[in-house]
């Protein structure tokens, strides 16, 4: 029997989905969680009992930055394989909470790293975030892996990238694979609260007014949950070398202006929105944009699900989910 895979942030969004995906192909998958209070911990119980009560799953509640925890965790389950997909998330919040960060993010990350160099992890697996390449303009063909990553403009960015540093340190160290995932704007059933069309979805049901931001001129490579977990899925299936640390963008590589995407959710809910513009916050960038070749030419990665399809599989989901 294969060892079991450790998915951290079982209880989020994305790790959800991807423990999903692994357990539907008869993997043995351990999640881990801390269930924090970040948004409405009630979400997170509810899909952990989702894949509580699927066969081959086992859930540990657990701060990742216990290091001495996650050694064990690792070294006891014989586990071979790591998908850390826990991390603090939110770049407006990191700027009210910054020590949250720290914790989970850099401490976090560094006590995974522990874990799978003490105990010949295969290969580990973890999430960046397109919020590494700072503010910059929408052009040519997307933002490529090995475009500059030294101007992040929030701490949550920051701390992304300075886990792909520590990443690279121990890949050359130890020698262990690693493939880091910078995510761009992943949106479906099970998503964040935080995120813009998860809030104006309720806001705009109540009747009540929506704030956007960057005077709507903000634009985002939205990505569909399946498609995601479908790159995941592909990255782990296939490990750099011995030694190697690869890093790929992850995302639809077709940028939406943030007005469409509104009239995309007014078309989907059947109601319109009440709108007030705002300036941009601080943290935000102007315009996400992946190019996906390097991940497309490893794995056959290409997204499926258009906006358009995408935002309303959500809205019948969180009417099912607000209604139940």
């Amino acid at each position: 029997m294969a060892a079991p895979i450790l998915v951290t942030g079982a209880a989020g969004f994305i790790g959800m989905h991807t423990a999903e995906r692994l357990l539907d192909r008869g993997e043995t998958v351990i999640g881990v969680d801390n269930f924090n209070d970040y948004y409405d911990p009630a979400l997170k119980d509810a899909r952990a009992a989702r894949l509580e009560a699927r066969e081959g799953f086992t859930m540990v509640r657990a701060d990742i930055a216990d290091h001495e925890r996650m050694l064990a965790l690792v070294r006891d389950h014989g586990v071979e394989r790591i998908v850390h997909l826990a991390a603090q998330a939110g770049v407006r919040y990191s700027i009210e909470n910054p020590f949250a960060y720290e914790r989970s993010n850099l401490a976090g990350h560094l006590s995974m790293l522990e874990a799978a160099r003490h105990n010949g992890v295969k290969h580990l697996v973890y999430a960046s975030s397109s919020s590494v390449y700072g503010d910059r303009p929408l052009e040519g063909s997307g933002f490529r892996e090995d475009d500059p990553t030294t101007d992040p403009v929030s701490l949550y960015a920051a701390t992304k990238r300075s886990c792909e540093l520590l990443s690279q340190s121990y890949a050359k160290l130890y020698g262990f694979p690693q493939s880091g995932l910078r995510f761009f704007t992943v949106y479906g059933p099970w998503g964040r609260p935080d995120m813009a069309y998860f809030s104006f979805t309720r806001k705009i049901a109540r009747g009540e007014a929506i704030e956007v931001y960057g005077e709507g001129e903000m634009a985002r490579d939205f990505t569909y949950i399946d498609d995601i977990v479908d790159g995941i899925v592909g990255v782990l299936d296939h490990p750099p070398a011995q030694g190697g640390h690869e890093i790929y963008n992850i995302g639809d590589s077709s940028p939406v202006g943030l007005m469409e995407m509104i009239t995309t959710l007014e078309d989907a809910l059947g109601a319109e929105a009440d709108k007030v513009m705002r300036p941009m916050q601080p943290g935000d960038v102007t315009a996400t944009y992946a190019d996906v070749s390097k991940l497309n030419a490893l794995t056959g990665y290409k997204p499926k699900v258009t906006l358009a399809e995408g935002l309303p599989r959500f809205v019948k989901w969180w009417r099912g989910y607000e209604n139940g």
